[in-house]
Order: C-alpha cells, then sequence, then structure tokens
C-alpha cells in the first residue's frame, strides 16, 4: 500500500504527521519512524483479518473471491476509520480531495491484496 501510494503522491503516509503532533518537529523529520508505524498498524490489522480464515474457522470466507471482497471492505472500512478519526480526530488533518481519494486507493490496494493472499490459504 505504501509503495502504491508513495509512487503515486510522492509523500510518506500521514503517520508522519501523528508523530510530529504529538513527538514535536516536522511530518519529514520522523520518516523512518512514520513508515515503521504504519507497517506495525497495519501488519496488527492484517492479523485480525486473518482470524476468520484460520484453519478449522467455520467462516464462509474461505476462497481468493470472497477474500478479495470481504478484503476490499476491511480496506475501505480501515481508510474510513483512519480518515475520521486517526487524522481527523487525532492529529486534525484534513486531506484535500486529491490526497483523500489517493488514501482510499491505497487502502483499497491493501485489503485486496491482503484479502487474496490470506483467502487462498484457507
Amino acid at each position: 500500500m505504501t509503495a502504491f501510494r508513495e509512487s503515486i503522491s510522492l509523500s510518506y503516509p500521514p503517520t508522519g504527521k501523528f508523530l510530529a503532533k504529538y513527538l514535536g518537529g516536522e511530518p519529514n523529520d520522523h520518516t523512518i519512524g512514520a513508515i515503521a508505524l504504519h507497517l506495525l498498524y497495519g501488519g496488527f490489522a492484517g492479523c485480525l483479518f486473518s482470524v476468520p480464515f484460520g484453519e478449522g474457522s467455520n467462516s464462509a470466507l474461505d476462497t481468493e473471491t470472497e477474500g478479495l471482497i470481504a478484503g476490499l471492505g476491511y480496506g475501505l472500512l480501515l481508510s474510513v476509520f483512519g480518515e475520521r478519526v486517526m487524522l481527523g480526530r487525532l492529529v486534525g488533518v484534513s486531506l484535500e480531495e486529491d490526497e483523500s481519494t489517493i488514501f482510499h486507493a491505497g487502502h483499497a490496494m491493501y485489503g485486496l491484496a491482503l484479502g487474496a493472499w490470506v483467502g487462498s490459504r484457507s
């Protein structure tokens, strides 16, 4: 997701703004921390998504197609939460329309990749 977003918007994850607000400095001062934090909670979110797909699960979400659909929904849900709660309320940042579009597209890519990967392992 970050590689997709960076190649289009030439910017790092908005977690740099989060770290700057709470640790001080400018967002660009926290490049490595921003990427690390983004990967950390993205990995955690991926682990949470994979729970219904675990071995022995009775979930109907057990194919790649169902994984893609569920992953897309999950990615977009995370995106709305991220924009409204994490950025809007915690950081006080309002994304411009083009930034918001890329933000949501990146999370859709994350969800699709996650859903395809997890769904193929059930």
